[in-house]
């Protein structure tokens, strides 16, 4: 039977007593939230920004608590945002900002050590609009990693987050999509008419259609008469 200690006893009581005693359970955690870490690490307005326009942060915390993968966020600082070339995120499409944001969202948890043994490049969330898929290449010797975009390459330095299922890794300058620069595919150009040449070189600027029922020659006839009487009234 258990029988209250007093407070004399506790002070003279050896501490195996006590070494028994259930401690409290500490209090769940909670969902996570990316926006969360961001604003709690600061210097990352534009990004929290973004996520919430295009409606990523919420994607990403719906697929966090929902999936076994995890996923990892490479974080621009408001400073990266700064150092775009002017006017850059206003020139972007919707689709495109959303693409910006899912560029920077791999749909898997990895450890800088992972990214440095991966086989590149490694998927992003941002998709095409013929379906494919955006990557990302890393590179890494000793402690050191570095992502490329094939337009941007820079080491990863400062880890917002490290646990499973969610890591966030500092990134000093925008990872901008080497596909937002290539040039489109030039549209088909439509089939050769017959009897001309399907080649540009030999191409001629077609001439101008005759006019029908003789206009043409009847033209050019009453051209000359008017010239010829032109030219008499002024030698005479």
């Amino acid at each position: 039977m258990n029988k209250d200690i007093t407070n004399e006893e506790a002070i003279a009581a050896p501490y195996h007593i006590f070494r028994n005693v259930t401690q409290p359970a500490p209090a769940p955690s909670g969902p996570i939230n990316i926006t969360g870490i961001l604003e709690k690490a600061g210097q990352y307005t534009t990004f929290i920004r973004l996520l919430n326009q295009t409606q990523a942060g919420n994607q990403i915390n719906s697929q966090l608590n929902s999936s076994n993968e995890g996923m990892t966020v490479f974080a621009p600082t408001d400073n990266a945002f700064l150092n775009l070339p002017s006017g850059t995120l206003n020139h972007l499409s919707p689709q495109q900002q959303v693409q910006l944001v899912q560029y920077h969202v791999l749909p898997k948890y990895y450890t800088l050590e992972n990214l440095q043994t991966v086989s590149n490049p490694v998927r992003t969330q941002a998709t095409g609009q013929d379906g494919g898929l955006f990557g990302l290449n890393f590179t890494g010797q000793g402690n050191q990693v570095n992502v490329s975009t094939g337009i941007v390459d820079i080491p990863i330095y400062n880890a917002l987050r490290k646990d499973f299922p969610l890591a966030v890794y500092q990134v000093d300058k925008v990872l901008l999509p080497l596909e937002f620069y290539q040039a489109k595919a030039p549209a088909a150009s439509p089939p050769a008419s017959n009897g001309t040449k399907s080649d540009t070189g030999d191409k001629k600027t077609p001439d101008a259609p005759s006019p029908a029922n003789g206009s043409g020659k009847m033209s050019m006839e009453f051209g000359l008469v008017s010239g010829l009487w032109l030219m008499l009234c002024y030698l005479m």
